[in-house]
């Protein structure tokens, strides 16, 4: 020890190179953990709720009408004498449901038609683009108000109402990252290699742009619960007698002062769902950005 102090640094033995570390999986963001835990809280309650809920949620009770919690009724009763927590824990549901499948319809239809213009490009990309920019410059609330109102109130006609310009931002953001992964080497071999453009798109463009898509998805899972709870608060979403937790909030409202619970529990229901998924779709976005 004292020899390799005094030489110089020129004259000591050259050490080894080290090995190349092992690549590690990206560390999963706060918020996708927070995100999929409270999710996961919030199904599960979901999927127990017809069995946990202790009254009929469409039972009417009006000599226990406005009841304040007791031991009877935990978070008391509404106007009508229904029990607010089994309301509460049934009124997520159609919800939930017409969220997740105008998502995942929007999800699917935007990507490919994404995907497919920067494929084809020239006219059918320019019009492609075109048409996402008319439509996604209509609020989607003034468009599913006005199917609603030619249609009629439905699920049908919800679903529909929200797909039609709810699929505009995923082809715009399934183009671009088409167009990025056109111009790498792999397409370019399989394209020499006599491959199909379906097999290009399907095998290589859409496994890739996957990842980013899903992070979006999530995203706007929360938008989309608040514009079914925004119409359904206006009476244009899920119909009575079915609970739901913003038709709960627009009935309580002329009993804010009285009974304060019937529009905090509904409107902190649906806050926590749609947290929850954004969450998760931060978390999606974020991870691996940090070694």
């Amino acid at each position: 020890m004292a020899l390799e102090a005094a030489l110089p640094d020129a004259a000591l033995p050259s050490r080894s190179p080290q090995a190349p570390r092992r690549p590690r999986f990206a560390r999963p963001h706060w918020t996708l953990v927070a995100g999929a835990l409270l999710l996961v809280l919030v199904a599960v309650t979901l999927c127990l709720g017809p069995t946990l809920a202790p009254y009929d949620p469409t039972a009417q009770t009006l000599i226990r009408r406005l009841k304040p919690p007791s031991e009877a009724h935990w978070l008391g009763t509404d106007h009508l004498g229904r029990d607010v927590l089994s309301r509460l824990l049934v009124g997520g549901h159609f919800a939930v449901i017409i969220a997740a499948v105008t998502l995942t319809l929007s999800a699917v239809f935007g990507t490919l038609i994404g995907v497919i213009s920067s494929r084809k490009g020239g006219l059918v990309d320019e019009i492609a683009m075109r048409s996402v920019d008319l439509l996604i410059s209509f609020p989607e609330v003034v468009v599913a108000i006005f199917l609603i109102a030619l249609l009629g109130p439905g699920y049908g006609t919800l679903i529909l109402a929200l797909t039609v310009v709810g699929w505009t931002p995923f082809a715009r953001l399934a183009r671009g990252l088409a167009i990025e992964i056109n111009a790498k080497p792999y397409i370019r071999a399989a394209e020499i290699l006599g491959c199909s453009r379906r097999f290009i798109i399907l095998r290589h463009i859409i496994p890739n742009a996957i990842g980013p898509i899903s992070a979006m998805a999530f995203l706007r899972f929360g938008h989309k619960m608040i514009t079914v709870g925004g119409l359904s608060y206006i009476g244009l979403g899920i119909q009575p007698p079915h609970a739901d937790w913003a038709a709960m909030m627009a009935e309580a409202q002329p009993y804010i002062e009285r009974a304060p619970l019937l529009v905090v529990c509904p409107g902190l229901a649906i806050f926590l769902t749609a947290l929850s998924v954004t969450w998760i779709g931060q978390g999606l976005s974020q991870t691996g950005d940090k070694p």
